[in-house]
This record gives C-alpha cells, structure tokens and sequence, in this order.
C-alpha cells in the first residue's frame, strides 16, 4: 500500500486524530516550558542567596503546576495512542491481510519467550507489547515488540551497583510449523563467543553443561553466519534441509543485525533485533504526511512475508 492510498483511506480518521495529536503535542511543549521555567527559578534562588526564598516558593508553585499539566498531556497522549492503534494502525494491517489483528497491550509471553529457547540468559526484567496475529494461507503466526533484559551486580566501594544489560529489543515472531518437535533445534549468530563455544563442544563435549549438542551442517554459507545447537541430531537435519539453510541465510541478509531461531515444540521462533519501538504514533510530527507509516507498514510486510520466505504452507509434516 502506497502513502497515496494510506492517506485516501484513512483521511478522515487521520484529519480527526491529528486534531487530537496538535492537543497532546500543545499540552506537553506548555507543561516542558513551565517545568523548565520553575527550574530556572530554583536554580536562580540557590546562586543569588538574597532571593532564595523567592526563588524556591516561585519555582516550587511553578513546577507544581508544570507537572500537573504534563499529567493531564500523559492522559491526553493515552487516549491518542489508543485511538492511533486501533484505528490507524488496525486499517493499516487489514489493508495487508484481513486476518490481521493487533493486541497493542498484549505481547509473547515472558514463559513463551523462555521456552523458545531463542537466548541462553533468562530474562530478570521483560516486556512485551504491540502483538500482532494472523494467518497466511494455512500458517497461524504471530510477531510482538521485546524488551528483554538481565541484571548483573557488582560490589564496590560505594556498595553494590546494579547493572542491566540487553538480551533483546526487538520483534520476535513466531509461527505453526505444522510438526510438534521431539527436540529443540536453536540457530544463533555465530559471532567470536558463539564460534569459541562451538569449537569446545565440538571438541570437549563432556565439557558442556547444555544438553544440546552442535549440529555440523553442509552449508558453508550458513555456517559462517549461524552456529547450531540441538538436542536432536537427526531431527535438526530434517528440519534444515539445504532449502531452508539458504532461505533463513535470505532471510537474515534482508535484516541488519543477525537473526536467532528456534525450533521447539510445534513452532518456529525467530528474533529480529531491533533500535526502535514501532506502531507508534507521533506527537511532534504531523499525521496528515502519510510517510511516517510507511516503516511500520515494511515491518509488517516484511514479517507476513516470512511464511512464503521459509514456505511453511508447504505441508511436508503432519504433526503427531
């Protein structure tokens, strides 16, 4: 779907939310201005010692006011983005496939996101929202936005300091494959650790705490990007033919950070590290370009596209 057509769709709804959209925007740029405002006061009584009082009673009653009007502009924002979702982003998927659906406040589930096995660290803090679902021909899919990080502690002279780190921010999507699995297969970015790791359980397989094994597969191709791990031998070489060696290394050259995937249970996991939340709308821009859809409408494109990509229609397995 072009911006032209976005805009000859959805132009009513666009000229009522960007009503809403130049509200929020005006309620926030006024509470940010007399927030700073009060700040300056503050700061004004505390280098001149002669209006300290001034300057903290003027300051104080000024950022007061400042955050009651920033919460009333959160609410405000609320009733937007609610709008936004529902009714601009949900004729946007229908305009792709009609069995597309969007669930903003729901996301993959934190167990589910464990159980795919995608990443090794489990997470401490995780959230998932912006869920998408719909079917491809006779392929149930989903994909949904992932923050998922761990904690790590230190001690130090000061005392302990907490420190987050990233295990993803991105989408991970998730898809029937039309087999329930007797192992699980995970394919990961064969970066430096990665290659180290697999050169130890390649070598000192006594060694490895894992009960997943490293599969040698054939491809040259693949194994220069991928290293895979399985707790099924057999199984990981019928599920990674030469035809799906050569569509994920397809799939991964479309993305610009390396793809991780699974294969457990019945579905196929895959995670597409992202820099950016999607699906949101925007407060300091106008709705009435058009543009600032077209990325999130690529993304979702480019995952209904994955089914065809991996050509999971194809019913090559009955599950048992």
């Amino acid at each position: 779907m072009t911006e032209t057509t976005i805009a000859s769709n959805l132009q009513n709804t666009l000229i009522e939310l960007e009503v809403q959209r130049k509200d929020v925007s005006g309620a926030k740029l006024k509470s940010y201005l007399i927030i700073g405002t009060g700040i300056l006061f503050v700061v004004a009584g505390f280098l001149f010692g002669d209006l300290f009082l001034a300057g903290a009673i003027i300051g104080g009653v000024t950022l007061i006011i400042g955050f009651v009007i920033f919460s009333k502009a959160s609410k405000k924002f609320s009733g937007y983005r609610h709008e936004f979702k529902q009714r601009v982003i949900g004729a946007a998927l229908k305009s792709i496939d009609n069995s597309l659906e969007l669930n903003y406040e729901s996301g993959l589930p934190e167990g589910n996101f464990i159980s795919s096995q995608l990443f090794t660290q489990r997470p401490d803090r995780y959230n998932s929202q912006d869920q998408v679902q719909g079917n491809v021909g006779n392929t149930r899919f989903s994909f949904s936005e992932v923050h998922a990080e761990y904690k790590t502690v230190t001690q130090t002279k000061n005392g302990r300091q907490e420190h987050w780190h990233t295990i993803l921010k991105g989408i991970v999507f998730c898809a029937d494959f039309n087999k329930n699995f007797n192992g699980t297969t995970v394919v990961r970015p064969k970066d430096f650790g990665a290659a180290i790791g697999a050169w130890i359980s390649d070598k000192v397989s006594l060694l490895s705490s894992s009960d997943k094994e490293l599969v040698k597969l054939e491809s040259p191709d693949f194994c220069k990007k991928f290293v895979t791990y399985s707790t099924d031998q057999v199984e990981a070489r019928y599920i990674l033919t030469p035809a799906m060696m050569e569509r994920l290394c397809e799939l991964d050259h479309k993305t610009k950070d390396t793809i991780s995937v699974s294969f457990t249970d019945s579905y196929v996991y895959i995670a597409f590290p992202l820099s950016k939340d999607y699906f949101e709308p925007p407060v300091f821009k106008s709705l009435l370009d058009g543009s600032f859809l077209e990325e999130d409408l690529e993304v979702i494109r480019f995952m209904y596209s994955i089914i065809k990509e991996l050509d999971l229609n194809t019913r090559i397995w009955g599950k048992f």
